[in-house]
């Protein structure tokens, strides 16, 4: 990976990637795939994502998955409790999250897409 080339991390069947996926493609921008449902997560770079965005930012409650927890886990999730919820069911990620040039983002809006290339 060069370090203009930014790693976007997710699903494969999750929308959102699959447009920033098509986006970044039609821009020409070469992007590489972390499928996080298949080739897993590793911690490090977990506790990475959560020391840039914080876990509220990258926990996903709209999900299937949250809505599959029991409630009382989902009325006292914490810090803590997020990051061993995201290593054991990853799907509880926002998607996609992007690693680009040292920063990390957290979904696909305008902002981002124009940061790397994808709007102008």
């Amino acid at each position: 990976m060069t370090a203009a080339e930014p790693l976007l991390y997710g699903i494969s069947n999750c929308d959102t990637v699959r447009r920033a996926r098509r986006e970044l493609r039609e821009a020409g921008v070469a992007c590489r795939f972390h499928d996080f449902r298949k080739d897993g997560l590793d911690p490090d770079t977990l506790d990475r994502w959560l020391d840039a965005v914080g876990w509220e930012a990258l926990l996903n409650r709209r999900g299937a998955t949250w809505r599959r927890l029991p409630a009382d886990t989902r009325a006292t999730v914490d810090a803590n409790g997020a990051r061993a919820l995201m290593l054991v069911e990853p799907t509880l990620i926002k998607r996609p999250v992007i690693e680009h040039s040292g920063q990390v983002s957290v979904g696909w809006n305008e902002t981002t897409a124009t940061a790397l290339g994808a709007r102008r």
